[in-house]
């Protein structure tokens, strides 16, 4: 299963199914977490529940620190800020750019640039 995301939209699904691929699989996609669970096959609290089951973070949390980690790939392979901003889900630039240096210490720049020296 490929971590591109589709332009088909996602159905609601009736059936539960693991938390874990899924959003693997869905986490660029531009949806609210109620729209992950029930895409999922769960309701919010279901959904919010099982997710700590599998990880210490909130699916928020998971989910923005999953994007700046496929963000950070990215630049490092010389994508353009906005461009890995965009791809991984993001749809703020200026927010993107924030919260990434706060949890890389670097900017997106910076991160870029390293890809020239390697």
């Amino acid at each position: 299963m490929s971590n591109e995301p589709t332009n088909k939209p996602i159905t609601h699904r009736s059936e539960k199914i693991d938390l874990l691929e899924f959003m693997n699989a869905n986490y660029r996609r531009d949806m609210s977490m109620t729209e992950f669970a029930k895409a999922s096959g769960r309701s919010l609290s279901t959904f919010k529940r099982d997710f700590k089951k599998i990880s210490e973070l909130s699916p928020e949390r998971w989910l923005t620190n999953h994007r700046l980690h496929a963000a950070y790939d990215l630049l490092k392979r010389g994508s353009h800020v906005s461009d890995a901003c965009f791809e991984v889900g993001f749809k703020n630039v200026s927010h993107f750019s924030a919260i990434f240096k706060r949890k890389f210490g670097m900017t997106a720049g910076q991160v870029r640039k390293l890809k020239e020296k390697d």
